[in-house]
């Protein structure tokens, strides 16, 4: 199992990019300026009204998408002070790779950050801050080759204590790290050269390249603590961090990549309410923000100023039910809230043509293992009501709570289920909870909830990380499924190196999660962000993350 980069030609920033149906992206905007504004102008409510009159000329809004082309005489370059507006946050993040996986802290680390290895545009593994890697026959023994002549913000030369120091840090005692569930058969992390990291398996393990692409592996300076120190490696450079409000950066002119980090500075805005994220795009207090709210997007394409990016992902919308709570430690009780569910309505009404009907596990079909076979569970509320008798709750009342955080329209699809229950003869209470501290609070916490996830690199990353026994121990298993088949099965494919054996063992896992788990998982959803027509992209536009991979500030540039 090897990877490596040809010289010059492969150097980051500059890989070779060709057109495909998946996910090219068009501007036909040619708008120029920058029209920089260094103080936040007061965002003004958005209204039908408004929002048309605000637009002096009205256009085709820009769906990038599947079947589109690109202008090739496009070339970056440098300058203007980038805004994100981000919708997911909390008042506990920090800039400590081990704490966080809110898209704020996300975005954060891959500003100032690198990893070992980055997925590209089209979803492929490349090398970042590892030049090349390599196992053994067993995948047990990894060694990264790592790149030279890089410094981390402060001046100090990027080497292998930087690697060993940043991935023990994940697996020291009380350490919540989500990537700590995938690191638990790590027998040693060695410096086995002045530009190579030895990583020892007690047994294999094909995903540790995909693992090391996960911007919580963001590699940081050997001995760093302090959580609130953003030092790194990456293209900008942390001038301030304010947890649920904002963080400002500025360019590292030593960066190492070529053709990347092009803004001049970089501000991320914490905005949770989705209006006010539109709102402030519309008013230029903002470049772009991410989980546009879908009810507007078609009267967001009908502005020329705007342009959105909508995408297929791996992503998905659901509501985890905790196996380890009443009523839920009754697998009649979660299965008659999964048949109380119409997936088709809530996705039509919910998300507007930008997803698909999900099924109640989390492997999409944009993954290669996506288990096709397993029967679509369809609305039945005569079938939620026989199962509730059966479990002797015939008039079931359960709490749902809810805010925007997870996801644009989470209040919303709350509505939706409580009105498809009721058919069932379940009432659902809805329970709006504040959007700070959601994730902290409130997930995983209560017996039912609303929460989205992001894609993931790899099958064995998205299930080992929700729904094993190690991934609950570390506190990221939404349903508190403990299931020692699956615990094993996701073992035993993460050593297999056989296709066909690792396939079915990938669709085994689908069915157990399907059948045995609790979540209640309704949609696979568009990644859609939204930009000023100023801002441009590269021809690819990654879907692993909201943001280009969380890399947009890294990525993208204005129109000059």
């Amino acid at each position: 199992m090897q990877c490596s980069t040809v010289k010059d030609r492969h150097a980051p920033g500059r890989w070779a990019r060709r057109q495909t149906k998946n996910n090219d992206c068009t501007d036909t905007t040619g708008d120029g300026g920058v029209g920089r504004n260094d103080k936040m102008q007061k965002p003004f409510e958005l209204t039908r009204r408004g929002f048309l009159a605000g637009s002096a000329t009205l256009g085709a809004g820009l769906i990038v998408g599947p079947g589109q082309t690109w202008a090739e005489s496009w070339k970056p370059k440098p300058g203007g002070h980038f805004r994100v507006g981000i919708g997911d946050f909390s008042a506990t993040d920090t800039m400590d790779v081990t704490t966080n996986d809110t898209k704020f802290f996300n975005v954060a680390q891959m500003t100032t950050r690198n990893c070992l290895v980055e997925v590209d545009g089209d979803g492929k593994l490349i090398p970042e801050l590892a030049t090349s890697w390599d196992s053994d026959p067993a995948a047990k023994v990894w060694t990264f080759k790592l790149r030279q002549g890089v410094t981390f913000h402060n001046g100090k030369t990027f080497g292998p204590e930087d690697v060993v120091f940043t991935l023990k840090r994940h697996l020291e005692a009380g350490s919540t790290s989500g990537i700590k569930p995938f690191l638990g058969d790590v027998e040693s992390f060695e410096a086995t050269g002045p530009d190579e990291v030895t990583i020892t398996l007690s047994s294999g393990n094909v995903d540790i390249p995909a693992i090391l692409s996960i911007p919580m592996s963001a590699i940081i300076a050997d001995g760093t603590r302090d959580p609130n120190d953003g030092n790194g490696t990456g293209p900008y450079i942390l001038e301030s961090f304010r947890p649920a409000i904002g963080a400002s950066f500025k360019r590292n002119h030593n960066y190492w990549k070529e053709g990347r980090g092009h803004f001049d500075s970089v501000e991320l805005v914490a905005i949770a309410d989705p209006s006010a994220r539109t709102s402030a795009l519309i008013g230029g207090n903002i470049n772009t923000y991410n989980q546009v709210d879908l009810k507007t997007v078609e009267l967001l394409k009908r502005s020329s100023s705007v342009r959105i990016i909508s995408l297929p992902s791996k992503a998905h919308y659901c509501f985890p039910m905790m196996q380890t709570m009443a009523p839920f430690k009754n697998p009649d009780v979660v299965d008659a809230m999964r048949y109380a569910i119409d997936r088709k309505d809530m996705v039509q009404r919910i998300l507007k043509g930008y997803g698909t009907v999900a099924n109640d596990q989390p492997i999409s079909s944009a993954y290669p293992y996506f288990n096709p076979d397993i029967p679509q569970r369809e609305y039945d509320p005569d079938r939620a009501r026989s199962l509730l008798k059966k479990a002797g709750m015939s008039n079931l009342s359960v709490d749902l709570n809810v805010c925007e955080v997870p996801f644009s329209g989470a209040t919303d699809a709350a509505v939706l289920f409580k009105q498809y229950a009721k058919d069932a003869g379940i009432d659902i209470n809805i329970k709006r909870v504040p959007d700070d501290g959601y994730w902290d609070k409130v997930w995983t916490r209560v017996p039912l909830c609303t929460a989205r996830w992001s894609g993931r690199p790899t099958e064995g990353i998205m299930i080992g990380g929700a729904y094993t026994s190690a991934a609950a121990e570390a506190g990221w298993n939404e349903t508190g499924m403990r299931d020692p088949q699956l615990d094993q099965l996701v073992s035993a494919a993460r050593q297999e190196t056989d296709e066909a054996k690792r396939r079915q063992m990938y669709y085994d896992m689908q069915e157990i999660i399907h059948t045995r788990g609790s979540n209640n998982i309704f949609a696979f959803a568009n990644i859609t962000d939204a930009t000023s027509s100023k801002v441009a992209t590269p021809k690819k536009i990654a879907t692993n993350r909201d943001l280009d991979g969380f890399r947009a500030t890294e990525r993208w540039w204005f129109w000059h």
